[in-house]
């Protein structure tokens, strides 16, 4: 190298040692910048060297650099901080004795890097790279609505994805099954797209487009967005959608509901389905039994066979027809018998079976099904199960068993499939009547309402010895309840009042006492008499009331005891004068111990039976005991 050469690098080392010592920044080559990662909002620290030098930063300048300019931001002076006009003007403070620069209210827009250069003793400058990081929100995913054809020649569009308000970008990832999905030529096409918002944050889109098939009908699709912040790295996924897919039908076929056994009365729903999206047109139709071809029936909007309530008729052959509107194929579907079980109405023989008291009498049941039938007789008014079989046979007839019996049909092995048929027997006798006389106690002048029933074959008929409004109501075939309404007069009150009921083979009266109540109130329960309180209740009976029976009594045992003693007094009298014979045939000689000769005992020996004898009996009606009903003792010492 020559002299001049010489000259030239000691020149270019001098000026490059001048630089150096001028402090310009960014000019000499510098070491990898210190990396701080902040989010949205969040505050940085930026220091001014690294935590383990030694320097003192009591002097000392910020800057930002943008774009590879660097503008000053921030001073130190002797420990005191003075922030320049701009941007960071209120949002920079001093922190740790001054070591240490803190940046408030992070944006997108602070991902720069920041440089501090000291002052004293010597030069110094560290440079910060600042990372900002914001989680994007939930992504959303919105599925084609309009579905996708699988003859479709292109992939077609299955959902969009948006990301919102992430930084930096995140990454999208789709899936199907659980499955990741990549760029496939003419199969898989994923399209994403970005926006920046004034925010700085980024808005992430992104469609899936794909090629899909029959067994894709029920795929699930969604997507995934990657992102990192300073903890580490994350995801968040979308719901899972489904998209339509469109395809012909390859198969049709009915269902019929409800399933198992059908019965007469059931709602039964046929329906034809199909293994194509969108279904095809149905119709449904039914083999005409006479020309063995199909005849269509009509069915509701939704294209359902209605039968309700199901009758036997409906039994037969069925078949659907599946027409594809956008092909024009047709497609049928097996033929599928239908059987409506069913039971005929039941016939009772004889239909008005009549019969004498002691006599018999065979009622016969008889039905139809397609099903084997069971037969069961039951009383009517009891429901007791008499027999099972078509066959009932009534034996030594009563007026009792007149009334209505019951013959079921049923079929075991069709639950709830059965119908029945009421027959009502008739026993030949004059009219019987609950009661033959009863009492009520009425009030003067107020309406009344008299009730008689009777029963008896031929049915009664009803007459009245007073005069009234009369209504009649069949209880039966064979009863009749006649009620007659009156006004309460003093004649009434006198002659009462009769019903008779009348037959072709006899008569039958029932006697109302009426009594006028002015000692009691009187509710209109007793004025209105039921046939149930005929029935069974006292109140109405002739019967007198418990005061009343207690006094009779008293005075019939009082003149009973009187009596006797008359009695007792003559045979005494006879008996001392020697005109009473007291042979075997009479009762034992009296003997007496010694110590009772002075006593006499007459004894009196009734002829009447021991039941008769159940008429004497105690103020509280308590009979003699078995031993004592034949014979009484009058002690006649006093």
């Amino acid at each position: 190298m020559g002299r001049s050469g010489l000259i030239c690098a000691f020149l270019i080392a001098a000026c490059c040692c001048c630089r150096r010592a001028a402090g310009v920044p960014g000019e000499a080559e510098q070491p990898d910048p210190e990396l701080v990662e902040v989010e949205v909002g969040g505050t940085a620290l930026l220091k001014c060297g690294p935590s383990h030098s030694p320097g003192n930063f009591s002097h000392a300048d910020w800057f930002s650099v943008h774009k590879e300019k660097p503008t000053l931001i921030f001073r130190v002076r002797q420990g005191q901080g003075q922030s320049e006009p701009g941007e960071y003007q209120n949002r920079l403070s001093l922190q740790d004795k001054g070591t240490t620069l803190a940046l408030t209210g992070i944006t997108p827009h602070d991902e720069r890097i920041f440089l501090c250069q000291g002052k004293r003793p010597r030069s110094q400058e560290h440079r910060i790279q600042l990372r900002v990081y914001k989680a994007p929100e939930e992504p959303l995913i919105q599925v084609n609505a309009l579905g996708i054809s699988v003859n479709s020649e292109e992939p077609g569009e299955v959902a969009t994805c948006v990301g919102r308000n992430g930084y930096p970008l995140p990454q999208v990832t789709w899936y199907k099954n659980s499955q990741s999905l990549k760029e496939e030529k003419n199969r898989v096409h994923i399209q994403s797209s970005q926006i920046v918002e004034s925010s700085g944050l980024y808005t992430l889109r992104s469609v899936l487009k794909a090629q899909l098939t029959k067994e894709d009908k029920d795929a699930q699709f969604y997507c995934e967005l990657s992102y990192r912040l300073p903890s580490g790295n994350h995801m968040k996924e979308s719901r899972e959608v489904t998209v339509p897919v469109f395809y012909p039908a390859e198969r049709v076929w009915l269902e019929v509901e409800p399933e198992g056994m059908l019965k007469e009365g059931d709602r039964v729903e046929i329906r034809c389905l199909a293994d194509g999206n969108p279904p095809p047109h149905f119709s449904i139709g039914k083999q005409n039994l006479s020309t063995r071809e199909m005849e269509e029936e009509r069915t509701d909007d939704n294209g359902v066979l209605v039968l309700e309530p199901a009758r036997k008729e409906h039994s037969g052959l069925y078949e659907c027809q599946g027409l594809d509107l956008e092909s024009t194929a047709s497609l049928l579907s097996d033929q599928q018998e239908l059987v409506v079980n069913y039971v005929s109405e039941v016939r009772v023989s004889p239909a008005a079976p009549e019969s004498q008291e002691g006599s018999s009498l065979t009622l016969t049941c008889e039905a139809e099904s397609n099903q084997d039938l069971e037969f069961q007789w039951l009383r009517e008014k009891t429901g007791k199960v008499l027999a099972k079989g078509p066959v009932l046979q009534l034996r030594n007839l009563k007026r009792e068993a007149g009334g209505g019996y019951r013959c079921v049909a049923s079929v075991p092995s069709v639950p709830g499939l059965n119908r029945t048929q009421l027959v009502n027997v008739a026993i030949f006798g004059s009219p019987w009547m609950a009661l033959r006389e009863r009492k009520m106690w009425v009030k003067e002048n107020s309406m009344l309402n008299l009730s008689c029933e009777a029963s008896g074959h031929p049915r009664p008929s009803v007459v009245w010895s007073v005069d009234g409004t009369a209504s009649e109501q069949d209880q039966d075939p064979q009863s009749v309840l006649s009620v007659l309404n009156v006004l309460v007069t003093p004649e009434l009150l006198e002659t009462g009042a009769e019903c008779v009921a009348s037959n072709s083979l006899g008569r039958n009266t029932t006697v109302i006492i009426l009594e006028l109540d002015s000692n009691r109130s009187t509710s209109l329960s007793t004025s209105t008499v039921s046939p149930y309180a005929r029935a069974n209740s006292t109140s109405t009976e002739k019967k007198l009331t418990e005061p009343e029976s207690k006094g009779v009594v008293i005075v019939a045992v009082t003149v009973c005891v009187l009596v006797l003693a008359v009695l007792g007094a003559v045979l005494y009298f006879f008996y001392k004068k020697g005109k009473l014979p007291c042979g075997r045939s009479g009762k034992q000689e009296i003997t007496l111990p010694p110590s009772r000769k002075g006593e006499f005992v007459v004894e009196v020996k009734s002829d009447k039976l021991p039941e008769e004898m159940g008429l004497l009996q105690g103020s509280n009606g308590d009979k003699r005991a078995p031993g004592d009903q034949g014979e009484k003792y009058i002690d006649l010492r006093h």
